[in-house]
């Protein structure tokens, strides 16, 4: 009889934003996840969560893990690090890791394009893995766009039409922007900006579509309009675990990659995406 394989370590996490939606649903998601154990739960020194216990906010019981704002103290005890924050503190968590050498998966959208140069100076460093939105599905439904916008004519329309819940504070959403870059690539064109909507439209030309309505988790569809057919390309998230357990699944495989930059693409294999 073969003997069994060695049990592999647990991966130490810490959340960044612990006190946010994404904060608690990684607690929540965590508590069932084999591969990762979560030791660190930051939160901003202003927060009212600091000083309680992580799982009783996520409302799964106490999880002896106190809410702290010290980043480099909960940094040194851990593998990884996945920030779902706000994009002004995401700057200052990029330079702690990096001082710590530490990994960091970061899911906050928003930063916009000033903060590229930080991350590809940084990535020389740790393993850096930014993702608008960490649900697998929603990192297929980016390969499917692209493999799309590359073999349908350029004449055809493209649409990203993104829904979210009326306290989403960005729009477009990270995860639109996103498909649209995805669908530019396709198309082997620069990202495209959120074009106004009364601006004349160009044929072939890739625009967004975003609505803040109701407690709606997320929805984006990718709509190919030509002459006589349209295809669409839908995900919906019905529950906020789904980019939780991404996101685990993804900072593990993060915690031994080697210094670079990473996506979701690179997570799951995939080839054609860049």
């Amino acid at each position: 009889m073969a003997p069994d394989a060695p049990a592999q370590p647990l991966v130490r996490a810490v959340v960044i934003g612990i006190t946010g939606r994404m904060g608690q649903a990684l607690v929540r998601a965590a508590a069932t996840f084999p591969q990762i154990i979560i030791t660190g739960a930051l939160a901003s020194p202003e927060s009212l969560g600091l000083g309680r216990d992580a799982g009783l906010l996520a409302g799964i019981g106490a999880a002896n893990l106190t809410v702290t704002s010290d980043l480099p103290a909960a940094l040194a005890t851990a593998d990884v690090a996945i920030d779902f924050s706000v994009a002004a503190a995401t700057p200052a968590h990029l330079a702690a890791c990096r001082a710590a050498r530490k990994p960091l998966l970061i899911g906050t959208t928003g930063a916009g394009a000033q903060l590229e140069a930080a991350l590809n100076v940084a990535a020389r460093d740790i393993a850096l893995l930014t993702a608008a939105n960490t649900s697998i599905a929603v990192a297929v439904l980016s390969e499917l766009t692209q493999r799309a916008a590359r073999a349908l004519p350029q004449s055809f329309d493209i649409d990203i039409l993104d829904l979210h819940h009326r306290g989403k504070r960005d729009a477009p959403s990270g995860t639109a922007l996103a498909l649209g870059a995805a669908a530019a690539r396709g198309r082997g064109q620069a990202p495209p900006g959120a074009v106004p909507v009364s601006v004349p439209r160009a044929a072939g030309e890739i625009r967004f579509a975003a609505v803040r309505a109701g407690d709606v988790i997320g929805e984006h569809t990718v709509l190919f309009s030509g002459p006589g057919e349209e295809l669409s390309l839908t995900h919906r998230a019905l529950d906020r675990a789904v980019f939780a357990k991404g996101a685990l699944a993804a900072a593990v495989w993060l915690a031994s990659q080697p210094p670079g930059r990473y996506g979701m693409s690179e997570f799951l294999g995939f080839k054609t995406a860049t």
